[in-house]
């Protein structure tokens, strides 16, 4: 009975969603805070009976189907030439390789000192989990025009970027807690991974573009089946590369990255499957983690969590971001709306579900799990309720400083 009221919730929530989220939007009320909430309203805390358990087969499926489209679809929206040559890509580079490793080692370094009797992998995994940032949660903010080109675009950039940067890390990280490459040979496992999924997936996308491009130009294909390519060659390039002993997931992200860059005009595709199905997917996991693990975190909940949790979201975030921007021609005020807008979401949510799957248990350090999660809730709230506010506030005060000269 509990299923089919979970289903039955499913489908009253995409529909009520759907009907007022333009309404919504208007009391800063965004659809990952309604998804979590409908998933703790349909999850034991509320309704009884067992709890959820993460490494359920539903759960796998749906965290699976969905990292590997977030992963497709980011790398897909990356335009290398772009990237190598418009001075726009120097915040954004600033980000992803100055700042992004700055906060996972003081992540890392905070933990210890927040949770001195925590494995050190543990440690680290929980400042893999929180490395990711997810511009849908301040998504009021990357689609105001009004806010300089190269803030929101600095955001987008970075949020598309550093979940596929920071994967790689993360396996090995999985790989060397459950021992499956134990000893010297974790790192050989490891590159293998990497390399073989990244080949596999390189091939899949060239190939895969040229293909899809030839049959649009000859008029083989239907209009709407355009849209359903791209997720279709993304799960394709992920079980290829799973079967050749690869990693899936990298392999998605570089299938993405070819498809995006051999073929730009079939970005269009990627971008429309991603606003419409990739979206639903998006907010289903919201669901799930409101129904799986905030019920799991709260048993967990201590002032440790409570305040790691809030320092992720500010110093650890804020202060790698002032840092790592060094030189650059960017204020204070902006580096702060910046740093401020790296919420965690959508990609931490995922990398704790496929931690899960990979360790099969978390006993011992529900603690660290709880803290993740804890983050996330966090951000998923104030992230969403001040993404609006903020906007206009750094919006109007750029057009005063455009006004004064």
């Amino acid at each position: 009975m509990h299923e089919h009221l979970t289903i039955l919730g499913i489908a009253l929530v995409v529909l009520g969603y759907g009907f007022f989220s333009r309404l919504l939007n208007r009391f800063n009320i965004s659809g990952p805070m309604v998804f979590t909430a409908i998933g703790v309203l349909l999850s034991p805390l509320v309704l009884g009976g067992k709890p959820v358990n993460p490494n359920a087969q539903t759960v796998q499926i749906v965290a699976e189907v969905a990292l590997i489209t977030i992963l497709f679809s980011d790398a897909a929206f990356i335009n290398l030439k772009h990237l190598l040559s418009h001075e726009n890509w120097r915040i954004p580079v600033r980000l992803l390789f100055v700042s992004l490793p700055i906060s996972i080692i003081l992540a890392y370094y905070t933990a210890m000192l927040f949770f001195p009797n925590e494995e050190k992998l543990y440690l680290l995994l929980l400042a893999l989990f929180l490395a990711p940032t997810d511009a849908a949660l301040g998504k009021a903010v990357v689609s105001d025009e009004r806010i300089p080109e190269r803030v929101r675009n600095a955001i987008n950039v970075e949020s598309g970027l550093n979940d596929g940067i920071v994967f790689p890390i993360l396996l090995s990280v999985l790989v060397l807690i459950s021992g499956s490459g134990d000893g010297s040979g974790w790192f050989g496992y490891v590159v293998k991974q990497i390399f073989i999924g990244a080949i596999a997936g390189g091939i899949i996308g060239y190939l895969g573009a040229k293909i899809t491009q030839k049959a649009i130009d000859r008029g083989y294909m239907e209009h709407q089946y355009r849209n359903l390519t791209p997720i279709a060659l993304a799960i394709f390039a992920y079980y290829m590369a799973e079967f050749v002993h690869g990693n899936g997931y990298i392999s998605a992200f570089f299938t993405g990255l070819l498809y995006g860059n051999i073929a730009p005009s079939l970005r269009h595709s990627v971008e429309e499957f991603a606003e419409s199905e990739g979206e639903f997917l998006i907010m289903i996991s919201f669901l799930i983690y409101g129904l799986v693990f905030v019920p799991d975190m709260i048993p967990y909940l201590n002032m440790s969590v409570i305040l790691y949790a809030l320092i992720s979201l500010t110093l650890i975030r804020m202060i790698p971001i002032v840092i790592g921007m060094g030189k650059l021609n960017v204020d204070f005020p902006t580096r702060m709306f910046i740093s401020w807008f790296g919420p965690r979401g959508i990609a931490s949510i995922l990398y704790i579900i496929v931690a899960v799957h990979k360790l099969g248990s978390i006993e011992g350090h529900e603690e660290i799990f709880a803290t993740a999660s804890l983050t996330i809730l966090l951000s998923i709230i104030l992230h969403g309720i001040s993404a609006q506010p903020l906007a206009k506030i750094f919006a109007d005060r750029q057009k005063s400083k455009t006004d004064d000269i």
